[in-house]
């Protein structure tokens, strides 16, 4: 089979934080383009930073051979980088100085002759290759971010894999909790959305779950926490989302970065917590944030699947001649949507979710006074 007439060489890259399934990804586009379109295919090194600075190198199938299972990317990637707000030094004050280096990337593309990108990303990524699109670029994009968090698609490749490391964290916290009498907090990844804190927290058995999306009370915590004690099995675990907000506060900033297009980086909001319990219930309690553990490692079986379906459906949106659109996955079914629709948006846990629901039903607390009464049938589709 043949490339469609317009679509002869594509450029790929891998925006954004690192997760597992990217990867996965750059082999099943590279490898459909090459033996079923006869499309060259060029990789773009550490996302978009290698348009603007032109690195830029062709892809053989033997480049993504035996890349399906290991983490990471072969391109490497770039979370600080978009080109319309792009950190070029500072001034006499020491002020962060931007320019718009857009130009820089369409005289890229242009050098090298692609008829298309395929943009790897999360929803950062995906607002900065947006402007690309709004140039006259061709831009195809692929959901990836651990927190489950664009806007269109029901899941992105990485969150299982990241939910699964989550997971087998709290099981290991629950064993030494249990061993010690203590209360456990762990804090995950998630920003503003409490998709890995949520799914990580039911498939653990978690006794408290704290996300973005619900503030939650420390007296109810602290009550709750205090009751398991004094006459349930006399330890706890919470999982709280790095999100997570006390009613009437803010989210726990633990430093502000200028120069990147997403300056705030949470932290500290599970220390916080497990100071306030020990304070409040007179109980041992130990926190372990998770962090980047959570990106790394190989993809599970899931997101290698999901991550291969992506690729594939990637390529052939460009061969059907579609034009600046995310593939997507909704009720279990691929397709696509616009992608300036995607753009600085984020999708966020619904506080009708049927999870949260189950959870509630079982006896986990939110860190709220009251469940929801109405509840949306929707669940985490996986």
């Amino acid at each position: 089979m043949s490339a469609s007439p317009s679509i002869r060489r594509i450029g790929i890259l891998t925006g954004g934080g690192d997760c597992p399934g990217l990867n996965a990804v750059l082999r099943a586009v590279t490898k459909t383009a090459i033996f079923q379109h006869r499309i060259e295919v060029f990789g773009i090194e550490d996302g978009l930073l290698g348009l603007v600075d032109d690195r830029v190198r062709a892809l053989t199938a033997r480049d993504v051979s035996g890349i399906l299972t290991r983490g990471g990317t072969i391109l490497g990637s770039n979370n600080r980088c978009n080109p319309r707000r792009h950190h070029v030094g500072h001034d006499e004050k020491g002020e962060p100085i931007f320019a718009d280096v857009t130009d820089r990337c369409l005289a890229t593309i242009s050098r090298h002759k692609l008829d298309a990108l395929i943009v790897i990303g999360g929803d950062g990524t995906m607002s900065a290759a947006s402007h690309l699109v709004q140039r006259g670029i061709n831009v195809i994009g692929v959901p990836k971010t651990i927190d489950n968090d664009l806007v269109g698609t029901e899941i992105t490749f990485g969150f299982l894999t990241a939910v699964d490391t989550a997971t087998d964290a709290l099981d290991r916290l629950h064993s030494t909790a249990d061993s010690h009498h203590r209360v456990m907090v762990c804090e995950l990844m998630g920003r503003n959305a409490g998709w890995i804190a949520l799914s990580a927290g039911v498939a653990s058995g978690s006794d408290v779950i704290l996300i973005p999306e619900i503030p939650f009370e420390l007296d109810v915590i602290a009550a709750f926490v205090d009751k398991r004690m004094k006459s349930g099995p006399g330890f706890a675990i919470v999982a709280v989302a790095e999100g997570a907000t006390p009613r009437g506060g803010s989210q726990r900033v633990v430093r502000h970065d200028p120069t990147s297009p997403d300056p705030v980086r949470l932290g500290g909001i599970g220390h916080w917590i497990a100071t306030e319990i020990e304070s409040r219930c007179s109980v041992e309690t130990r926190t372990t944030v998770l962090g980047h553990i959570q990106r790394g490692g190989a993809p599970i079986a899931a997101d290698r699947v999901l991550a291969t379906y992506f690729g594939y459906m990637a390529i052939q949106a460009l061969v059907d001649g579609k034009k600046a659109r995310m593939i997507v996955r909704q009720n279990n079914e691929f397709g696509d949507m616009d992608l300036l629709e995607v753009a600085n948006r984020q999708r966020r846990v619904p506080v009708d979710h049927l999870l949260i629901a189950a959870a509630r039903a079982l006896g986990t607390s939110f860190g709220d006074t009251a469940p929801h009464p109405t509840v949306s049938r929707t669940a985490v589709v996986v």
